[in-house]
């Protein structure tokens, strides 16, 4: 037994083990599930690359696993390459650390919270900006131990509300974490700058198409943010650019501008408007259009009723207003059809700024604010408003700007006409700043034996979500399409009959050959139909095929690119001076 197993996988003479699909486990599959939406999740499901263990939660399967290392390691020596040193924190943190940062609460339901069997609270962290803090703050005491970039690469936990999308919307998901820890503010930005240089390397070197937007800092922190967004169709972020000037921005932070018309004021009054609730009625009721009317929308943030006054054209930007009232994102919500009536004292549809009862929050975007002769609702059912002019009839606290941006909106920085595109966050930087350190004490001493609060960053890649992002972009209707980089072996070289000893020698040799050059080679040979084995090639997206046929008596190949679908027949003994040659073509370095 021992001597047909070393046959079957071993050229002795060689000692060149051969990796031989017949023992591989990548159960593909011909249906796309029923339940996968977007392509990177059906094919990763269809070429045996990953399994659904329950909803938002998935096991690697040995081919996807070999991608999701490539695309790790390609993060890891470019973190190494600016200087950052590789820890593994704990998955468990203690409850105690999130309380002294203030985010235990305004984490939210998203955080996976678990007790011990003492009755002590901890979660499943889904960040690690505490834990890092708290290790520098127990070593870190002087300057000269300044600056520090620390990373990890490991699995992070969110009990998404809606897990969908496969690896990119998932509750367990493996991302690259570092912190920043420098002197003062210029150190930091430093810090940022070269992060900054580090991701578009190791985006570029995964073959994402990606740009870089400014972004909300969320509940991370209060500085400069900004996030790297794979392009795609499918994806969930929506950004707004420039193409006459570098401004780029996430539709959540993008500065809307938007103009008010002058207009002479005029005398309020009230008209009946019976069961006119929505703007498009409205319009039409009022033969005008939808920038006379100003929306007044509530919301229910933690236990406060609050209503949030927009221009009647334009959508509110419900990440602008969270930051402008300091809630959690959790803590907002549509406030109820009974919490409308309370706060109105009318039925949905008719609610306005004037009238609203005691406690109720008024928050005005900036722009209705300059806004003469509005239409609003009357707080009593069945009638509006007309003529409604900020400060003569109603006040409330202003905010700069709570629009959601829109494709054709003015740019902010050079006024020619926004773009919109959609694509996958994949990577985001962010300018901390003092929030951790001043909140855990991390202090270090200067130059000077003065005590001075360490300057931070905290830095993020999404391992598994940029597996799935390369997909988006890397695919056609027979399957993946990797770059060479993140593929699971460079080259499949595919025995049509593995029954044929001339066929099955050819192949054998040219993956010993293969190997012996340092690229990374597969034998397909199954005793499948030639049929089934193409069809798993394209599926898998391994970026070149040998394929060993009836020609192989005279010596001959067929070489394919799966990128371009190129195929040609080749001298088998041309075959490595192929493969290459490709790989010099496409700048490809083994």
């Amino acid at each position: 037994m021992l001597s047909e197993y070393k046959q079957g996988n071993l050229n002795e003479s060689e000692g060149v083990r051969v990796m031989r699909m017949n023992r591989m486990y990548m159960p593909t599959l011909r249906e796309v599930q029923s339940d996968a939406e977007l392509p990177s999740h059906q094919l990763l499901l269809r070429a045996g690359m990953i399994r659904k263990l329950v909803a938002g939660v998935y096991s690697y399967l040995p081919l996807g696993y070999r991608v999701f290392k490539k695309v790790e390691q390609i993060v890891r020596e470019e973190m190494d390459n600016i200087d950052g040193q590789e820890v593994l924190m704990s998955a468990i943190q203690p409850k105690e650390l999130w309380e002294e940062s203030g985010r235990w609460a305004k984490f939210g339901p998203e955080m996976f919270r678990l007790q011990d069997r003492h009755g002590r609270d901890f979660c499943l962290g889904p960040t690690h900006e505490e834990i890092f803090t708290d290790l520098v703050k127990n070593e870190v005491k002087s300057y000269k131990q300044l600056p520090l970039n620390l990373y990890q690469i490991q699995t992070k936990y969110r009990d998404e509300k809606r897990p969908r999308f496969g690896l990119i919307r998932a509750r367990e998901f493996t991302m690259k974490d570092a912190y920043t820890f420098d002197k003062d503010e210029a150190g930091m930005v430093e810090s940022y700058e070269l992060m900054w240089e580090a991701y578009e390397k190791a985006f570029k070197r995964c073959g994402l198409k990606f740009k870089v937007v400014q972004g909300d800092a969320g509940a991370m922190g209060d500085g400069v943010s900004h996030e790297f967004i794979a392009l795609s169709e499918y994806g969930e972020s929506f950004i707004a650019y420039c193409d006459g000037c570098d401004f780029a921005a996430t539709d959540e932070t993008a500065e809307v501008v938007y103009e008010v018309t002058e207009k002479e004021e005029k005398p309020m009054e009230k008209v009946s408007t019976p069961d006119i609730k929505t703007i498009e009625s409205l319009e039409e009721f009022f033969n005008c259009g939808g920038d006379a009317f100003v929306k007044t929308l509530l919301f229910r943030a933690d236990k406060e009723i609050v209503a949030v006054m927009v221009p009647g054209d334009r959508e509110l930007n419900e990440i602008k207003l969270i930051n402008a009232i300091g809630c959690a994102e959790h803590e907002l919500e549509i406030a109820t059809e009974e919490e409308v009536k309370a706060a109105t004292k009318a039925d949905v549809g008719f609610a306005g700024p004037i009238g609203l009862a005691e406690g109720v929050r008024l928050i005005v975007d900036a722009r209705v604010a300059k806004m003469k002769n509005m239409i609003v609702g009357a707080n009593e059912t069945d009638y509006h408003l007309t003529n409604v002019a900020y400060g003569r009839d109603f006040e409330g606290e202003i905010a700069d700007d709570l629009l959601m941006v829109v494709e054709g909106d003015t740019c902010p920085t050079c006024g020619k006409a926004l773009m919109m595109d959609k694509g996958i966050e994949v990577g985001n930087i962010f300018q901390l700043q003092l929030k951790y350190s001043k909140a855990l004490n991390l202090q270090y001493l200067d130059e000077n034996g003065k005590s001075q609060f360490v300057w931070m960053g905290s830095h993020g890649i999404g391992i598994s979500r940029t597996m799935a992002a390369i997909i988006e972009q890397y695919y056609d209707e027979s399957g993946i399409k990797w770059p060479l980089a993140v593929a699971p072996y460079h080259v499949v070289i595919t025995v049509v009959d593995a029954k044929k000893a001339d066929q099955m020698e050819l192949g054998e040799k040219l993956y010993k050959d293969l190997k012996k050059r340092g690229v990374e080679v597969v034998l397909d040979d199954r005793k499948e139909r030639a049929g089934v084995k193409f069809n798993d090639a394209e599926l898998i997206g391994f970026p070149l095929r040998v394929t060993v046929g009836r020609d192989a008596k005279e010596g001959q190949v067929e070489f394919i690119v799966r990128d371009t679908g190129s195929k040609e027949k080749i001298e088998a003994d041309k075959a490595v001076e192929s493969v290459l040659n490709y790989f010099e073509e496409v700048g490809f370095e083994l």
